[in-house]
């Protein structure tokens, strides 16, 4: 089962369907199997690394959506965030906007946006 939860870079289902067990036996044995969790949970924080080194690539490469990702999450102590600017004319919205709010309170001292 973990070589398959490997294969499958953490995803359950498939890996279950590999092997031939029901999500539930794998829950089952990941709640009452102190080694097992502690392999899958050593899977899934390998997958976290996996998928972040690909989005550091991403942003290397200039990839603005990946960039925007890093930021809005890794960044939101310097302000970095979304928010939604609702228009409504009377009784319905007439427009909703997605912006991105960067504020001023620059909490490392740097002054470059």
């Amino acid at each position: 089962m973990l070589e398959a939860l490997e294969r499958s870079l953490g995803i359950v289902t498939p890996a279950c369907k590999e092997v031939g067990i029901s999500r539930n036996t794998f829950y089952e044995y990941y709640k009452t199997d102190a080694e097992f969790k502690a392999k899958v949970d050593d899977i899934n924080e390998i997958t976290l690394d996996f998928v972040e080194n690909n989005l550091l690539k991403k942003i290397k490469e200039g990839s603005e959506r990946s960039i925007l990702f890093y930021m809005k999450y890794k960044a939101r102590k310097r302000g970095y965030t979304d928010s939604l600017d609702i228009t409504s004319g009377g009784d319905k919205i007439t427009e909703i906007r997605l912006i991105q709010v960067k504020n001023n309170d620059d909490t490392d001292g740097n002054t470059g946006h």
